[in-house]
């Protein structure tokens, strides 16, 4: 059995040794994850069913076919990303040429998140492997099932001296941070991201930390109504509401407030379900402590679809709250849960101060066709990433970085910008033998400094 500082230690010598650098063997490992997760998608249906009863069908769509897109992506570009990246040289180093080498940190630590736990895993576990780079892998111990699949399928596939899972709680993960790395990367709730910044800070580790935040989701009057509530009804209660860049709460224009709520009141009924407990495509609440968490965020008063709460099934039904004020308890934290606040707004210079008020959230959504609407709140609202007319599809994009924004994370992935993230960008400049200016050695002359200033500005 490895323990963590033996797997630690494993790690650092293969690292060392400088064997994962080649592409080649890059691409060889991630081809064989992706055969190993492909053969093995029954296990890791059933085990994440088991967790939290998400269907073969979302589990496919929101979590391994986005793994599966990732490594196409890699393998197709990896040779060309790693290639020295040509730079210009000023003229104060000619003749000369310069140079950027991607590099891989050594080896990084993933621990992974218990709402996506396969893609917010495997997500940037794919971008640290594809950069060269040995990986320690700790899954989140709340969806057990998950995290023991995960731990089978790889342990028994991989090398522990280039990747290994390591399953436990909190003792483990403080155990995991006490360590030095080239690069962690923590995907989880903003209070726990302090933490493993804190941790890393010791080592001077650099992270990336995929937070959370309370993001919003505006509606204006002149939106497709129909289908703007079928895309907020969609993006808001898959999984049951537990995404972290799901519609945290809705401003609706006060002249389509109530409209608006009844249209998807209905679209709930049609893509959710109008009886979401005995539906096959309605998560759980991953456990009882969010259970009772969410409950006392529902305001009965204020109920205007669902509210039902079966704590022995851990279901909370998809609800809706109307009438919210920003002083409300459900208005004070992230949900992450089926419950949708929606707040009426008149005064758009009011509505963004605001959300600017607060932290910046990791994900902002408007529905509008007004294009100098549009460019008013990306331009004068900071956030993570989001989706003009749509909700959370920003995701599945690989060109597309993903990533956080002050207390909603720092740094990102997907696609080339995964691979920038977990690559030491090392500057070169080469220089030839044959000329030499005499300009930067003394004496320092009053004719040299003319020279300067005019090169130089």
């Amino acid at each position: 059995m490895n323990t963590v500082k033996e797997v630690v230690l494993k790690q650092k010598n293969f690292s060392d040794l400088g064997a994962a650098k080649a592409v080649s063997f890059r691409i060889a490992q991630l081809q064989k994850l992706k055969k190993i997760l492909q053969d093995n998608e029954s296990l890791l249906c059933d085990a994440i069913y088991a967790d939290i009863k998400k269907s073969k069908f979302e589990t496919y769509m929101t979590e391994l076919a986005l793994v599966y897109h990732e490594i196409d992506s890699y393998i197709k570009n990896l040779a060309k990303w790693s290639k020295p990246l040509k730079v210009k040289t000023n003229i104060l180093n000619f003749p000369g040429k310069s140079f950027i080498i991607s590099e891989p940190y050594g080896t990084t630590l993933i621990i992974g998140a218990w709402n996506y736990p396969y893609q917010l895993t495997l997500g940037p576990l794919v971008a640290a492997l594809a950069a060269g780079n040995t990986a320690i892998v700790k899954p989140s111990e709340l969806p057990a099932q998950t995290s023991a699949a995960l731990k089978k399928i790889i342990n028994e596939n991989f090398d522990p001296a280039y990747l290994h899972v390591i399953e436990g709680g909190v003792e483990v993960t403080q155990e995991l941070l006490s360590h030095p790395y080239g690069k962690i990367c923590f995907t989880g709730s903003t209070g726990v991201g302090k933490i493993v910044a804190k941790a890393a800070a010791e080592h001077l580790t650099p992270v990336l930390l995929e937070l959370g935040g309370k993001s919003p989701c505006f509606v204006f009057e002149d939106a497709d109504l129909k289908l703007a509530a079928k895309r907020i009804a969609w993006g808001k209660y898959l999984n049951a509401g537990q995404t972290c860049i799901a519609p945290d709460y809705l401003l609706i224009h006060s002249s389509i407030y109530d409209k608006f709520l009844d249209e998807l009141k209905q679209q709930i009924h049609q893509i959710v379900s109008n009886d979401a407990l005995r539906s096959d495509s309605y998560t759980r609440i991953i456990n009882a402590r969010n259970v009772q968490r969410l409950k006392k965020l529902i305001d009965p008063e204020k109920v205007f679809l669902g509210g039902t709460v079966i704590e022995s099934e851990n279901y909370i039904e998809p609800t809706i709250l109307k009438n919210v004020g920003w002083e409300d308890d459900v208005m004070q934290e992230e949900i992450f849960g089926p419950i949708l606040p929606a707040m009426p707004f008149d005064d758009l210079d009011s509505a963004i101060s605001k959300i600017k008020e607060g932290s910046k959230p990791l994900a902002l959504y408007m529905f509008t066709k007004s294009e100098s609407t549009q460019s008013k709140i990306l331009n004068e609202i900071s956030f993570g990433g989001g989706c003009v007319n749509d909700t959370i599809m920003h995701i599945s994009n690989p060109h597309l970085p993903f990533g956080g924004v002050g207390a909603s994370g720092m740094g990102n992935y997907h696609g080339e910008h995964g691979f920038k993230t977990f690559s030491h960008q090392k500057s070169i400049l080469k220089k030839p033998f044959w000329f030499e200016s005499s300009m930067k050695y003394a004496p320092y002359t009053d004719r040299k400094l003319t020279i300067l200033r005019r090169i130089l500005g």
